[in-house]
């Protein structure tokens, strides 16, 4: 998966001046979440987001097959705050912030410390940044919060 644009493109027609659109490049077999309905594709599509929406795609989605340590199940949960059906997003969101608050228990201070910003995030309602941050420390195996499944 690939940005095929990520530059702000001019105002269109009945649309709010500064308003930027999203074009995305997604192949034959791709799915995106938008506003809690998946989305698959069933060929090479490019798309264009004219309004904001609530919005994963690619490799950004986790299945509950692939959250395999203590991070994997806070990106799910938070995942499902941020793009889940509208009617399961609180109840997500509460169970994320459950899982952070025993991961920053249970962490070294560095490693509580690093998760701070995402606390900070979830509160802010900013999901997108604090998933990306959940990302990164997933995929850092050499990193202090990688934990294996009990």
């Amino acid at each position: 998966m690939r940005f095929a644009s990520e530059a702000i493109l001019p105002p269109q027609p009945g649309y709010g001046a500064g308003m930027s659109h999203l074009v995305l490049e997604l192949r034959q077999g791709e799915m995106m979440v938008v506003n809690g309905a998946t989305i698959r594709f069933r060929n090479k599509c490019r798309i264009e987001l004219v309004s904001q929406a609530r919005f994963l795609f690619g490799k950004q989605i986790m299945g509950p097959q692939d959250a395999d340590s203590a991070l994997g199940r806070l990106y799910l949960e938070m995942q499902a705050a941020y793009v889940g059906p509208a009617e399961d997003q609180p109840a997500a969101l509460e169970r994320a912030r459950a899982r952070l608050a025993d991961l920053r228990h249970e962490a070294a201070p560095a490693a509580a410390e690093a998760l701070s910003p995402i606390a900070t995030l979830l509160e802010d309602g900013d999901f997108y940044r604090a998933l990306k941050i959940v990302r990164r420390m997933i995929a850092d195996p050499d990193g202090a919060l990688r934990r294996d499944a009990p």
